[in-house]
């Protein structure tokens, strides 16, 4: 792999979910400028490097997220956390189940929480942070979401509420909401290179579905250094669905 050295001081940025889909490729993009990763997630990544620090964690139970939360933070300088590890658990009302809306609550609220306050004073002693959501389009409501969408909206009142609380400390709380994006998460409830794919492909606006580089690319603007004005905000990299919907 090429690396870039960054000319800003370098930082060291934990991703959730850092493995595979939208938080490979952040990592990537992370370790070619010169700036440290620690992934967490159910498995490592499949590829290595000298600035690449990899560990396995079960993110929806609470224990093993502390656990493995102080660990980071003891071997780490943990300035930036990027929760990007998500489960979408899709049913229509009579199927949905309440369990699922507790797990998902856990991965998607209960974890980031963890990771924050073990590297909080960290972040406060350096005075700088930056905490990203990768949440969702559907946050606005989605068929067969009712977990999923409950929890990522929570997403949104989380971050705002963090946001306020540690604006003064030089930390920053935001998120990035994809809408469709072509990774294993989305193939998981959309056969791949089916009519489906290529019908909600259509319904975008922009005429096409989502890359992992678009979400990436977004994730960056809230971690770069000269984003520290922008704060409680949520960024839709959905190609225009949070204006029309996805259709049917």
């Amino acid at each position: 792999m090429t690396m870039q050295q960054t000319s800003g001081p370098r930082r060291t940025t934990l991703i959730t979910g850092g493995n595979s889909g939208i938080g490979e490729e952040l990592a990537k993009r992370l370790v070619a400028r010169g700036q440290r990763v620690v992934s967490v997630g159910l498995d490592k990544p499949d590829w290595t490097h000298d600035l690449l620090a990899a560990y396995r964690a079960d993110l929806t139970s609470i224990d093993a997220t502390r656990a493995i939360a102080q660990e980071i933070c003891q071997a780490h300088a943990v300035d930036c956390l990027v929760h990007n590890a998500g489960v979408i658990l899709p049913n229509l009302l009579p199927d949905a189940k309440p369990e699922d809306i507790l797990t998902l609550a856990q991965l998607h609220l209960g974890a980031p929480m963890l990771l924050t306050q073990a590297a909080l004073d960290g972040m406060r002693a350096r005075r700088f942070g930056r905490i990203v959501f990768v949440s969702s389009r559907a946050a606005m409501g989605a068929v067969t979401r009712s977990a999923y969408s409950a929890t990522k909206a929570g997403v949104h009142g989380m971050a705002r509420t963090w946001a306020l609380e540690l604006a003064s400390g030089g930390i920053t709380v935001n998120v990035v909401a994809p809408g469709p994006i072509l990774t294993d998460n989305f193939w998981g409830v959309i056969p791949k290179g089916s009519e489906q794919q290529e019908r909600m492909a259509r319904n975008i606006p922009v005429g096409r579905l989502g890359a992992r580089e678009d979400v990436a690319h977004a994730i960056e603007f809230f971690l770069d250094e000269r984003s520290d004005f922008v704060t409680g905000q949520v960024l839709y990299v959905c190609g225009g669905a949070s204006l029309v919907g996805l259709g049917p």
